[in-house]
């Protein structure tokens, strides 16, 4: 929902001021959320590997804050970046973390200590979306440009640029084994590549609207975008066929995450989040209780607590905990 929603940036921000904790009370029935946290309007958010942190961008401001999960507070604030943050993530050890901004720069930052490490340019429009690979050699990002880079991590070379895409780029993905990235496009498409060579693999066809989010499920077995035609689709990686559509959103589906056990799949929309079963494709739970759209979804590593970030100026925590091991 990235060009419509930038008009509701300013009202959700002076709407909620950072630090707002609390529950929403919801309906009979519904299960609420274990804790809002009010930020402004977020549009990403992740875990750290070990669960100590999670990192959030904003569409608000230019900055990135870190949260302490034991305490829910904020405790380190990155500063640099001159326009919205769309992106944030960790790198595979936790030392590290990426954001990209509608600056058209990418930033990598020392968790531990705040300190801006190295400075990314080279995309032409806002970066939508970064990716760290799984060795965490590489960094990829996606830009409205149409065009994803790889970047070395270590040194901020800029390794390739991919191509193909005839529209903004959204979203990249690395696969578990780090073979192949993925990117879901405005032109309605998603991309498979091939990371040591740059080669397009494949590209999977059959949303009929902007694919707005990717995601490998854990096993590399299966990649799922979510897209502005209300579907979600599982993609067989090893053939490119469908192998199931999951349907019950009533508008556009802006991100999707697995649980790191690979069974469940959260997927936000307008002002609510849905949990699939995997194996079947069975919705097991709606978790309502935002305002407005839903951005950004997450899990914790140990798969207890999801994450939601929204336009409506906060973040939600769930427990889902009775779902371990569905």
């Amino acid at each position: 929902m990235r060009g419509v929603k930038i008009f509701g940036a300013a009202r959700a921000i002076l709407l909620l001021a950072a630090g707002n904790f609390g529950q929403v009370g919801l309906s009979q029935g519904q299960i609420p959320p274990v804790r809002t946290l009010g930020f402004g309007v977020v549009a990403s958010v992740v875990f750290s590997p070990d669960g100590r942190y999670l990192a959030v961008g904003t569409e608000g401001g230019s900055s990135v804050q870190l949260i302490d999960t034991s305490s829910w507070q904020v405790i380190r604030t990155f500063e640099g970046h001159t326009g919205w943050v769309w992106s944030v993530a960790f790198s595979p050890d936790g030392k590290l973390l990426a954001s990209g901004s509608w600056d058209e720069t990418i930033k990598l930052w020392e968790v531990a200590t705040g300190r801006e490490v190295r400075t990314l340019e080279g995309h032409t429009w806002i970066v939508t979306s970064v990716a760290f690979s799984p060795d965490g050699r590489l960094l990829a990002s996606g830009s409205k440009d149409g065009t994803i880079k790889l970047w070395e991590v270590a040194t901020g070379r800029k390794v390739r640029t991919l191509t193909g895409h005839t529209d903004w780029v959204n979203s990249v993905a690395f696969s578990p084994d780090g073979k192949l990235l993925a990117s879901g496009s405005g032109d309605k498409t998603i991309k498979l590549w091939e990371v040591a060579t740059g080669q397009e693999v494949r590209t999977l066809k059959g949303h009929t609207k902007e694919v707005n989010s990717v995601v490998f499920s854990p096993d590399g077995k299966l990649l799922v975008p979510g897209s502005w035609d209300w579907t979600i689709k599982l993609w067989e990686v090893a053939t490119g066929r469908k192998a199931r559509a999951l349907t019950g959103h009533t508008d556009w589906v802006n991100s999707v995450a697995f649980s790191p056990d690979g069974k469940l799949l959260a997927s936000g929309s307008y002002r609510e989040i849905k949990l699939w079963e995997v194996a079947t494709g069975r919705k097991v739970r709606t978790l309502t209780g935002h305002t407005d759209w839903v951005e950004s979804v997450a899990f914790s590593p140990d798969g207890k607590l999801l994450a939601s970030g929204s336009s409506d100026g906060t973040i939600k925590l769930w427990d889902i905990s009775d779902l371990l091991g569905r």
